[in-house]
């Protein structure tokens, strides 16, 4: 506990550095571009298609029955860009993440090496492209297990539970690896994350649940469809600072962890 507590007061430090604020900016910008011009084009035909399979669906039916039950019907007509939202938040946020992971992470491991870890040996157990590979197929999982669960999120408590199990297990996945690739051998990779397996999966939690905060903001922001693009953006931007801090934390956990294994294996031939 004390090393998780540790490198979460390290990493609040560290995210303020001009650097990392810097950090922030490049992924969102490349990922506000693009799904701006997406939602520029797309956003009313994928309005009409949800509005479309609504009203031909089961599901859709009993929601309308169910608002006139409590004496909401006007939120009918709010109900297909939630829908759109809801299934376009998962996508974007992973989106950022893999842009965090392949653009930002490095930078921020390099800045920790250059701060910290100085002395602490590249043995280059990873690389670009195995970063990519790896973020690629854990990506994958994690919005296959997210469609999977996705009716189960209709149900209390589980919509408060499922989603920051999926981030932290998605952000554990991508986070542990690429903050270990500089530095540490494969062999010492699957050591660390098999000795702290439980550490690093609730900073994954812990920063899911930070996730939720923009989560909401989107939600409500159905209700304001004209100012969806602006606040589309600027979550877009939250995602980019809690990923960045994310890289920082997993990143001082990783190479402290690191350091303390190979003083461990060190202790022998003293």
């Amino acid at each position: 506990m004390s090393g998780f507590l540790r490198s979460l007061g390290k990493a609040t430090a560290s995210v303020l550095h001009p650097r990392m604020l810097w950090l922030t900016f490049m992924p969102f910008a490349v990922a506000a571009v693009g799904w701006g011009a997406f939602f520029w084009f797309m956003w009313q035909p994928l309005v009409g298609a949800a509005r479309a399979w609504l009203a031909d669906s089961w599901f859709g039916s009993a929601l309308d029955h169910a608002f006139a039950w409590i004496g909401l019907s006007s939120l009918h007509a709010a109900l297909a860009p939630f829908i759109v939202v809801a299934l376009s938040i998962p996508l974007i946020v992973t989106t950022v993440l893999l842009l965090i992971a392949t653009i930002s992470m490095p930078l921020v491991v390099r800045h920790l090496s250059l701060r910290r870890f100085a002395d602490l040996e590249q043995r280059r157990g990873g690389s670009w492209y195995g970063s990519l590979a790896h973020s690629l197929v854990t990506a994958i999982v994690g919005i296959v297990l997210f469609i999977v669960t996705l009716p189960l999120w209709l149900f209390p408590p589980l919509f408060a539970v499922i989603p920051p199990l999926l981030w932290g297990w998605l952000t554990y996945r991508v986070m542990t690896y690429d903050a270990l690739a500089l530095h540490a051998s494969p062999d010492e990779r699957r050591a660390l994350i098999r000795r702290h397996r439980g550490p690093l999966f609730a900073i994954g939690v812990a920063t899911g649940l930070m996730g939720t905060v923009p989560t909401l903001i989107w939600a409500w922001s159905v209700w304001l469809v004209v100012l969806f693009p602006v606040i589309t953006a600027a979550t877009i931007w939250i995602y980019a600072f809690i990923l960045v801090f994310s890289a920082l934390w997993f990143g001082h956990y990783c190479l402290d962890a690191l350091r303390r294994l190979r003083a461990d294996e060190a202790l022998p031939s003293m």
